[in-house]
């Protein structure tokens, strides 16, 4: 409409055109992002609970606009487009142009460089950075809570547990007001007992107040590690820091509260506790090990009494009398005592004082047949013993866990270090004996192998949409490669916002496909336009480039301003969006740049020839312009 409703046509007659006109690179364009998608429908786990629904609102969002785009948007511009618009560009876009002509003519004289430098950044970007990342699975979230998983010596007594930890209560709240908000601590197991724990056990759990009133630390983690420090001059205590959800997490992915676990299989206590302590040496060696620790499997405090044989048969005393009395240092019942419907068990127990050592458990008399009184010591060895406090197995081996957090550092470097020391310096003993590695490296592990099968096969779906669209395998390419060019910037954002690889990241390497391919057909589609006209190469590329600037700057500030508030949040979730919204800016910068200079001088080496589906619809819309009453009877 901005140059006037032609002669012999309607208003209805030209919206109708126009709609029919952008209706394939429409659809193809919603098509290929909600492909683009899909990989992310198929996640599982906890990665798919955080990005489904995002994905699903995009598809169903992009379905939507489609069906409204093809139906009430040509009828509501029937009705409220004037017959006439006059279209100026803006003061911005005007400047913009002026800028960008001489930058144009420049690339387009000087193609070979303009290439060699286009391969030079992609071989920094794949070669050089992205390897240097690192890789984690998520981003620790920041819940605004703290816990503190305190591990004491087996046999530890209530008594003792709740004196220790309301000293530590006081201790924190003490020397951090401003940021602790509320502290309680969690001994043994609780009544609906999720886990099982022992009075030696705990867990202090503390909320936090608003970030905006501490003073002694600026994040979480400064907070984090400043409590731990002041925790060292109460002794006699293992702790380990970590966060509520957090550690129900990690407990349900590998059985641990903390990110890493190294698990160490056998048969053998001693055998288990003595290599799982040179393991704990080697990751305490590591740079970013953090609350490194073996899991306490022995330490229980345990009486052990054994018949001696010889001695029981001298004095004709059999074993199941020694053994009745060494049942009633606990418990020997004898009966039931019944009170109405009720039945309670009657039980014999010795005294306390009677038990109270293996020294009086000894001075315990026993009768013998002969009437003659002999003390227990004489028929059994007694004598207090360290057994063990816990038996785990898994898959019928017995387990112990080494379990480590990760500060400063990203996930997969720290695991491929320590997966290379404990190779060279631990040397597992012969046997049922192996290792296995748990925590969120195993979602991080799952989740990458499932998106290197699904992402592939997305991108082979998009480009046969785009062969769909072009029926010319060089079109097709040469839209193809803005999205390598695209990942180049998300890639470098990374690298300049030092964050690891990760999941989050790689869902936004994932968005940047769809968009990058959109910014590149609207220039291929109307070079092949220009030229199916008759215009030369050169002219159609430079005409098509300075044309379709603006539509491809507005995509671009609309899809890099719409993730800013993700990328400066620093609120609680921030973590998460953070890497997402990086990938997204940067990858659409570094497109947008890629697609203006190098896809011009891309076309211009590798011309293909004009398509002939295009020259006969552009001979069409001549002679539609030429007889006009001809083509409306038509």
């Amino acid at each position: 409409l901005s140059h006037g409703v032609p002669p012999g046509q309607t208003k209805i007659d030209v919206v109708r055109d126009a709609a029919v006109e952008v209706r394939k690179p429409t659809m193809f364009g919603e098509l290929i992002i909600m492909i683009v998608y899909l990989p992310i429908l198929t996640l599982q786990g906890v990665e798919g609970k955080l990005f489904r629904p995002m994905a699903l609102t995009v598809i169903f969002a992009l379905a939507g606009s489609m069906i409204l785009s093809l139906t009430l948007m040509p009828v509501l511009a029937s009705y409220v487009l004037p017959k006439r618009l006059e279209e100026r560009e803006p003061f911005l876009i005007r400047c913009v142009k002026r800028m960008y002509k001489p930058v144009l003519h420049v690339t387009m004289h000087h193609k070979l460089l303009v290439l060699c430098l286009a391969l030079c950044v992609l071989f920094v970007a794949f070669g050089m950075i992205a390897p240097n990342l690192g890789s984690e699975f998520v981003p620790k979230l920041s819940e605004g809570a703290i816990v503190i998983n305190v591990v004491r010596l087996a046999g530890t007594d209530l008594e003792e547990s709740i004196r220790y930890n309301t000293k530590m209560e006081q201790a924190i709240l003490k020397e951090f007001p401003d940021e602790i908000d509320h502290i309680w601590t969690r001994i043994g197991s609780a009544e609906v007992a999720t886990d099982p724990m022992g009075v030696e056990l705990c867990d202090v759990f503390m909320t936090l107040t608003p970030r905006s009133q501490w003073t002694r630390a600026e994040t979480q983690d400064e907070l984090t590690s400043l409590i731990q420090r002041s925790m060292r001059e109460l002794p006699g205590q293992r702790i380990a820091m970590t966060q509520p959800i957090e550690m129900r997490l990690n407990e349900m992915i590998s059985g641990v509260r903390s990110d890493l676990a190294v698990k160490l299989f056998g048969d053998d206590f001693d055998v288990l506790v003595d290599t799982a302590e040179e393991i704990e040496k080697v990751l305490r060696s590591i740079d970013g090990s953090a609350d490194v620790s073996v899991e306490q499997i022995t330490g229980q405090p345990v009486l052990q009494i054994k018949v001696k044989q010889d001695e029981i048969a001298r004095y004709g005393v059999s074993a199941r009398e020694v053994l009745d009395l060494v049942q009633s240092l606990g418990s020997y019942e004898l009966g039931e005592v019944f009170e109405g419907q009720l039945r309670f068990p009657l039980i014999v127990r010795l005294p306390e004082h009677i038990r109270s050592s293996p020294e009086a458990i000894g001075n315990i008399q026993l009768r013998t047949a002969s009437g003659q009184r002999i003390p227990l010591a004489r028929l059994a060895d007694i004598r207090a013993i360290e057994g063990p406090s816990t038996i785990t197995r898994e898959w019928g081996y017995r387990r112990i866990n080494i379990s480590s957090n990760i500060r400063g550092r990203d996930m997969g470097s720290f695991v491929a270090e320590a997966r290379q020391k404990i190779d060279e310096e631990v040397k597992l003993p012969p046997g049922r004996y192996h290792l296995e590695w748990g925590g969120q490296f195993e979602n991080l592990i799952s989740a990458r192998q499932r998106l290197m099968v699904v992402v592939p096969l997305a991108l082979v779906l998009i480009f046969g949409l785009l062969y769909l669209t072009y029926h010319n395998i060089i079109d097709t390419i040469r839209v193809f490669t803005g999205i390598p060019f695209a990942w180049t910037g998300g890639i470098i954002a990374l690298w300049v916002r030092d964050m690891p690889f990760s999941i989050a990241a790689a869902i936004g390497f994932v968005v940047l496909s769809g968009v990058a391919v959109l910014d590149d057909m609207l220039l291929v589609s109307y070079i092949r336009q220009l030229r199916a006209g008759g215009v030369d190469l050169e002219e159609a590329v430079e005409q098509a480039a300075m044309t379709r600037l603006r539509p491809v700057l507005m995509t671009t500030f609309v899809a890099a301003l719409g993730f800013v508030p993700m990328a400066l949040n620093t609120g609680m979730g921030a973590e998460v969006q953070r890497p997402l919204a990086t990938v997204v800016i940067g990858g659409v910068i570094s497109g947008t740049v890629m697609s203006l200079l190098v896809l011009r001088v891309l076309y211009m080496l590798f011309a293909g020839p004009v398509h002939k589906k295009d020259e006969r619809r552009h001979a069409e819309d001549e002679r539609e312009e030429t007889d006009p009453v001809e083509a409306g009877t038509n």
